[in-house]
C-alpha cells in the first residue's frame, strides 16, 4: 500500500470536482436533476460525464504501468444522478478511452468503467423507484464498492498477474478513499445546487404572487393607460430588472426604467422584437440590442423577455422585461415573466368578464361569471411552488391546467359546450387536485361512446365534482374514487352522473344547495346552486339534480338532460 499517492491523487481530484462543479451551470445539467431531462439533454449529459471521466485519467497518475486517477467520479456520478443509460454510456466513451492509452491494465480498466457506470445507473433506479433521494452516503459506499470493483477485475483480467497483484496492493487504499470521498463531495455541492434553485424558485413565486396580489385592482379596468402604468410599476419594484414595459397591439402603455426617454408612453410600437410576439403568439427572448430591435442607438437595454398577453386566446398585448448591461436575463426571470404573463391574461380575463356581466340582464349568469375560488386559487400555486425545484415540468403542466380551468370557467359559464368539452374542464381542475393530495384521489370515468359530442350547459358537472372531492373524500384519511359517468337513456335523454365513495350524508340534510356552518356535509356554493336552478330554468321539470347519499356510505348525483336541446330552443320553449 503506497499512501504518498494519496496526497497528489486527492489534488487531482479537488481538480476535477471544481470542473464538474462549473458543469452544474450547464441548462442540461439542472435539468437531470430536476428529472425531466430530454434525450438530448442526457446526450449531453453524457458528454459532459465523459469529459470529466476522461479528464480524470488524464490527470492521474503514472504507476507501475498504469494509472492511478479519479475516472471512476464522472462515470459513478453520472449514473446516480441520470440512470443506467446515461452511466453505461458514459462509462463505454471513458472506457475506450482508457483502452486506447494502452498498459497491461487497459482491458481491466475498461470493462471496470463501463461496470462502475452501469452499477451505479442501477443504484439510481432502485432508489428512484422507491421515491428515494441520492444522498452523499450513499455515494460514498457506491464509489468504495465500485473501485474495489475495479480492483477485483484488475486481478481477473491484467496479466502477469504478479504485477496485478503488486499493483492493487500499491494503489487500492489510496483511489477507493480518495475518490469515493470525492464522489460524495460532488454530490453534496449537487444537493447544496438543489437547495440554491429551489429558494430561487420559491422567491419568484413569493414575488409573482406579490405582483398579483397588488396588480390585481388595477387589472380590472382592463388594459388601459393607467392599469399598464400601476402594474408594470409594481413589477419593476418587485423584480430587479432594468425596465418593465406592457403594450396593446399599437401602442406603448407604459414603460418604467431604463429606456423611458424614448420609449415614450402613447407612441406606436418600435421594437421589431414586440411586433414579432404580437404576430406570433410566442414567448420571445432577445439577448441583445440588435433583436430587440430598437431604433434608439444609445438604448441601454441590451436583452429582454416579451410574452404575449391573451383575452379569448386573442393576443391584445405584450409584457416585457428587460435587462441592461449590469445584469443578464436569467432562466429563473424567464419563468417569473411568464407567470405573470399568465396572471395578466386571466386577470383580463377577468375585467372583460365583468364588463360583459354589465351588459348581461340575466343575475344567474352574472353570479357564475364571478364565480372564482380564492382558496382552490391559493392551494393550487402553492401546489405548483412546491413542484417548480423538483418537478418544474409537472408544475409547467400545472400552471397550464389552471389557466386552462379559469379560462373555461370565464368562457363557457353562460353558453352551452359539448360534453367533451366540459370534460376537459373537469380534467384541468382534476389535475390540479390529484397533484396537490396524490394517492387520496382517483378518478375513473365511464364515458358511454359517442355521447361526448352532446350539448349541454357550461359549469354543469364541475361544481358536482369540486364538491364530491372536497366534501366527499378530503375528509376521509385514506381519500377516494371519484366516478363521472354519462350514457344515452334513449334517444331523448342524457344522464350524467358523478358519485364518490367518500364520507356520505343524510340526504334529509340536503334539500337546498346553500352553505353550512356546523361542518356536515352539504351541496354547497353558488356554482352548485346554479347548477340546479340553470337545468330548472332552462329544462323544466322534470330535468334536475337527483342525490342519493348515506353516512359513511358515499354520494351520487344525477342529472338528466334531454338530448338536442340548447340555450336558444330552451328560450323558445319557455317564450
Amino acid at each position: 500500500m503506497n499512501f504518498d499517492l494519496m496526497v497528489p491523487l486527492a489534488e487531482r481530484t479537488a481538480v476535477l470536482i471544481v470542473a464538474a462543479l462549473l458543469f452544474t451551470r450547464v441548462r442540461a445539467f439542472r435539468s437531470i436533476l430536476n428529472q425531466r431531462a430530454t434525450r438530448k439533454e442526457n446526450a449531453i449529459m453524457v458528454l459532459i460525464f465523459s469529459a470529466i471521466s476522461i479528464m480524470g485519467t488524464y490527470n492521474g497518475i503514472w504507476y507501475q504501468d498504469a494509472i492511478a486517477n479519479s475516472r471512476v467520479i464522472g462515470t459513478v456520478v453520472a449514473g446516480l444522478l441520470a440512470g443506467p443509460w446515461v452511466g453505461l454510456l458514459t462509462g463505454l466513451i471513458a472506457g475506450i478511452h482508457r483502452y486506447t492509452l494502452g498498459g497491461f491494465t487497459d482491458l481491466a480498466c475498461a470493462v471496470s468503467t463501463i461496470s462502475e457506470g452501469v452499477i451505479a445507473g442501477l443504484v439510481y433506479q432502485y432508489r428512484r423507484s422507491r421515491n428515494q433521494e441520492i444522498g452523499w452516503t450513499t455515494a460514498l459506499v457506491v464509489g468504495f464498492i465500485a473501485e474495489w470493483m475495479q480492483m477485483g477485475i484488475i486481478l481477473l483480467l491484467a496479466r502477469p498477474y504478479a504485477e496485478a497483484w503488486a499493483l492493487v496492493k500499491s494503489i487500492s487504499i489510496p483511489m477507493s478513499v480518495v475518490n469515493s470521498i470525492g464522489i460524495a463531495i460532488l454530490i453534496i455541492i449537487i444537493d447544496l445546487a438543489k437547495k440554491e434553485e429551489d429558494r430561487v424558485g420559491a422567491l419568484q413565486a413569493q414575488r409573482t404572487m406579490q405582483v398579483a396580489d397588488k396588480t390585481l385592482s388595477y387589472l380590472r379596468q382592463g388594459l388601459t393607460y393607467e392599469s399598464a402604468q400601476k402594474v408594470a410599476e409594481e413589477i419593476l419594484r418587485t423584480t430587479r430588472v432594468a425596465a418593465v414595459a406592457i403594450t396593446d397591439t399599437k401602442t406603448v402603455l407604459a414603460h418604467v426604467g431604463a429606456g423611458a426617454s424614448h420609449h415614450v408612453v402613447g407612441q406606436g410600437i418600435t421594437t421589431k422584437a414586440t411586433r414579432e410576439v404580437l404576430d406570433t403568439r410566442q414567448v420571445m427572448i432577445a439577448r441583445n440590442k440588435e433583436e430587440i430591435g430598437c431604433k434608439e442607438q444609445n438604448c441601454s437595454l441590451r436583452s429582454a423577455i416579451l410574452v404575449p398577453l391573451l383575452r379569448k386566446r386573442e393576443t391584445v398585448g405584450v409584457l416585457k422585461l428587460y435587462q441592461d448591461r449590469s445584469r443578464k436575463l436569467s432562466a429563473v426571470d424567464l419563468e417569473l415573466v411568464r407567470g405573470l404573463g399568465n396572471l395578466i391574461s386571466t386577470q383580463l380575463e377577468l375585467a372583460e368578464l365583468e364588463r360583459q356581466s354589465r351588459l348581461l340582464a340575466d343575475a344567474e349568469i352574472k353570479a357564475l361569471h364571478a364565480q372564482i375560488n380564492p382558496h382552490f386559487l391559493f392551494n393550487a400555486l402553492n401546489t405548483i411552488v412546491s413542484f417548480i425545484r423538483f418537478r418544474p415540468e409537472q408544475a409547467r403542466e400545472l400552471l397550464i391546467h389552471l389557466s386552462e380551468y379559469f379560462r373555461r370557467n370565464l368562457h363557457d359559464s353562460g353558453g352551452f359546450v359539448t360534453l367533451a368539452e366540459e370534460l376537459e374542464h373537469i380534467e384541468a381542475y382534476l389535475a390540479i387536485e390529484r397533484a396537490r393530495f396524490g394517492e387520496k384521489l382517483k378518478v375513473d370515468y365511464h364515458i358511454e361512446q359517442g355521447v361526448e359530442r352532446f350539448v349541454v350547459p357550461g359549469l354543469i358537472l364541475q361544481p358536482l365534482v369540486e364538491n364530491a372531492v372536497k366534501h366527499g373524500l378530503l375528509p376521509k384519511k385514506e381519500g377516494g374514487v371519484v366516478t363521472i359517468s354519462a350514457r344515452r337513456l334513449d334517444k331523448q335523454v342524457l344522464e350524467l352522473t358523478v358519485s364518490d365513495n367518500g364520507v356520505g350524508m343524510d340526504v334529509d340534510e340536503v334539500p337546498t344547495p346553500q352553505p353550512q356552518k356546523d361542518g356536515k356535509r352539504r351541496l354547497s356554493g353558488i356554482g352548485l346552486a346554479n347548477v340546479k336552478g340553470r337545468i330548472q330554468s332552462i329544462y323544466g321539470p322534470p330535468y334536475g339534480i337527483v342525490i342519493s347519499s348515506t353516512p359513511g356510505g358515499g354520494t351520487t348525483c344525477t342529472i338528466q338532460l334531454p338530448i338536442g336541446v340548447n340555450l336558444r330552443a330552451a328560450s323558445i320553449h319557455r317564450g
